[in-house]
């Protein structure tokens, strides 16, 4: 998969599609989107969440739809707004349709047991395989929800790291956390915090190698260490520009030979330029 013109494309077999939602706000502001938020669609299949996420007469749109056949339908270009936040906030920020890229992924949500059976709003009854017992961020007892699927899962943390990389991307949120009280997407059943942590590294000090401490070579050169699981490392400072080796791996020691923005000139046996936010300096 890779990004073009702000659609994810790739082969056939990966199945990705574009369904045109013209449900949107224009064009994102300079230097947006920066914060990607995850839902839960809360219907029956993907094909029906879809359908209402095109549909003129239902104000609700989002970027992307995972469904649970591993199908991947984008529906608003990522340099577009769409109407997937609705009322919310975070940090000061009210509105977060206008800072977002939004992925809707195939799940019923939360589950009703009623004897051997586990309901979702919508009647459907769902197999104990296919249910995931646990307590809400946003509650204090645990409850029953429909389980992801694990190739979901592996879908929407590819598609984070792609797109963290491609835009100035630096949150990564639920539903659930812009919106407390309102919304519970995506749920515990869905691994949002180790997601995210992954990825951006916000429990960075808990991840770090016990033995760095303020280093530097012979010639008093700064060095760095990469946390990111993988880190391209590009011609130039840009994430359109090529790629000049293998990627880095996390633990990786650098030398940093320049700043340009957002970006670390590094020197290993090959030189080129890597994303600051995935190196950890002194």
């Amino acid at each position: 998969m890779k990004i073009e013109n702000h659609i994810l494309i790739g082969p056939a077999s990966d199945k990705i599609s574009f369904q045109e939602s013209t449900k949107t706000s224009g064009k994102f502001q300079s230097g947006l989107p920066d914060t990607l938020v995850i839902h839960f669609t809360a219907g029956r299949n993907a094909k029906t969440s879809i359908r209402t996420l095109i549909d003129p007469n239902v104000k609700a749109s989002a970027h992307l739809v995972i469904g649970r056949d591993n199908t991947i339908t984008q529906l608003v270009p990522f340099d577009t707004i769409a109407w997937h936040a609705g009322k919310s906030s975070w940090e000061g920020r009210k509105g977060l349709n206008g800072y977002s890229i939004g992925i809707e992924i195939d799940n019923a949500g939360r589950l009703d047991k009623q004897g051997d059976e586990y309901l979702s709003w919508f009647k459907k009854a769902y197999k104990s395989t296919e249910v995931f017992q646990g307590t809400h961020r946003n509650e204090s007892a645990p409850s029953y929800w429909h389980r992801y699927t694990e190739k979901q899962i592996e879908i929407v943390e590819e598609i984070t790291r792609m797109l963290v990389e491609a835009y100035n991307i630096n949150l990564i949120l639920g539903h659930e956390e812009i919106s407390p009280g309102r919304k519970t997407d995506p749920g515990p059943a869905f691994p949002l915090d180790d997601m995210r942590n992954s990825i951006l590294y916000a429990d960075r000090q808990q991840d770090e190698p016990k033995e760095f401490t303020a280093i530097a070579d012979n010639n008093n050169q700064q060095l760095g260490i990469v946390t990111a699981s993988k880190l391209n490392v590009r011609a130039m400072p840009s994430a359109s520009s090529s790629k000049v080796t293998e990627p880095l791996t996390k633990g990786s020691l650098v030398k940093i030979t320049e700043q340009q923005g957002n970006w670390y000139k590094v020197k290993i046996e090959e030189e080129g330029w890597v994303s600051r936010k995935f190196i950890k300096t002194n």
